[in-house]
């Protein structure tokens, strides 16, 4: 059996039954990112003695019969801005070389107490601003299906590493997609949780208005699992969630306006939806693509305030083409910004209030497949326009103040997206877990 490409929870309870030992898997893991030939472009560095050490503590509750709880044991792997005690946490930047932090980030410390071992850190997008997954600074990963094309950013080391069965899960972050955007085109599932369901102390900022921590796996239970372990609280039951009379909206223009591939494949999923039980109904809601509208000025803004001190004082050493679009929140008005937060606050309540008669909103998870990657490199105008085409459908979430996940639908690079009101994760994770049997 090849463990290395189970589930975090079909490891768990290989761990429990005793057909798996922590510390066999782990430096089986460990063993197979070093060997394999795209390894130094997946983790940007692993932690052998830290998870070595974490899985023989593993072993030894096992052995005793004292686990603390499914995924006490299994190895994951985490993206290059979670803050890992005397551990180098970069976030993909030259910006941050060096950057020792003394503390564990808090999911993480979490998710250490509660038994998991932490594999090593992935590369990623600098600063986590671009939804490619493209870093000629530090390393770009590989798509799983294809070399030649971009992964997915910008938690692209942390889709790969669990495509490539590097490692069971993978923990990222999401701004505008940055989890559910290499989910889908390296055929995982995604979940952004609602903003500040899980904590964000050690975790190297963004934009931390829409700043969000979420698992990267290869199913919704593994999501459900890691969400609950990394915010300290119990796992959702997911047994015999259904997808009868689920009342389920398609969003346009986000589900048809997309290219030949992601569409017929969105078509394809909605049809499995439907004849699993889901009521679906199509429409559109003008205050989404209103806030559209306000995504440059209040990514950008909040950014560069974040960034810009540091960006100016070496900007040489940034790839030009994320440096750029920091810069671009220079220009920003303070009044302009307040401005923009009020009137998104008044049409993220109309969206709930458009939405509430529904279990979920449905799009495609990305209009595109993932591009060529020689000419993102060669092509200035091709990257932006790429770029912004990738992060659209995804950012409605994260303008809305949702909770969402990407669903595979069984067609390579490509993923339904289900959408929920904030704060209703579990009931989302339940759903999600109906319409994963329905796509099988």
């Amino acid at each position: 059996m090849d463990w290395l490409r189970k589930s975090a929870s079909e490891i768990g309870r290989g761990i429990g039954a005793g057909d798996v030992d922590p510390v066999e898997i782990t430096e089986a893991y460990l063993d197979a990112a070093k060997a394999h030939e795209a390894g130094p472009r997946i983790y940007a560095r692993l932690t052998r003695d830290r998870a070595l050490n974490e899985a023989i503590a593993a072993h030894d509750r096992a052995k005793h019969g004292v686990r603390r709880g499914l995924l006490d044991g299994v190895p994951i792997s985490w993206k290059d801005l979670f803050d890992t005690a005397g551990v180098r946490t970069e976030a993909g930047s030259k910006l941050l070389e060096g950057r020792t932090p003394t503390r564990d980030a808090e999911v993480l410390a979490n998710a250490t107490r509660e038994g998991l071992v932490c594999l090593g850190k992935t590369h990623m997008t600098e600063l986590a601003f671009s939804g490619l997954g493209v870093n000629p600074s530090t390393a770009t990963p590989p798509n799983a299906h294809d070399p030649e094309l971009a992964p997915g950013g910008s938690s692209s080391g942390a889709a790969v590493s669990v495509a490539f069965g590097l490692a069971s899960a993978g923990i990222g972050s999401d701004t505008g997609g940055s989890v559910r955007l290499p989910a889908a085109w390296n055929d995982l599932v995604g979940f952004k949780p609602t903003h500040g369901a899980l904590s964000l102390h050690g975790v190297v900022p963004l934009v931390e208005r829409f700043d969000t921590v979420g698992p990267l796996c290869r199913c919704v239970e593994d999501c459900a699992e890691l969400f609950a372990v990394m915010g300290g609280t119990k796992a959702p039951d997911l047994g015999e969630a259904t997808l009868k009379n689920a009342r389920l909206l398609v969003l346009d223009p986000y589900a048809s306006d997309v290219r030949d591939g992601p569409g017929a494949a969105f078509q394809s999923a909605v049809d499995r939806l439907a004849r699993a039980g889901a009521q679906i109904e199509t429409g559109d809601i003008p205050a989404v693509n209103e806030a559209m509208d306000t995504t440059l000025s209040l990514y950008t803004a909040e950014a560069y305030g974040i960034w810009g001190k540091v960006i100016e004082a070496d900007p040489e050493k940034m790839f030009h083409r994320i440096r750029d679009r920091f810069r671009q929140g220079a220009s920003v008005t303070a009044a302009d910004f307040v401005a923009l937060w009020r009137r998104l606050h008044e049409l993220r309540a109309q969206y709930r209030a458009a939405t509430a008669a529904y279990d979920a909103v449905l799009i495609p998870t990305a209009a595109n497949l993932p591009p060529d990657m020689a000419r993102l490199d060669s092509d200035d105008d091709y990257f932006v326009t790429e770029n912004l085409l990738t992060l659209r459908n995804t950012r409605v979430g994260n303008l809305m103040g949702l909770c969402a996940i990407t669903l595979p639908t069984g067609i390579p690079s490509t993923g339904v997206m289900m959408m929920a009101h904030p704060g209703e994760d579990t009931r989302l994770l339940r759903l999600a877990a109906a319409a994963e049997a329905g796509l099988a």
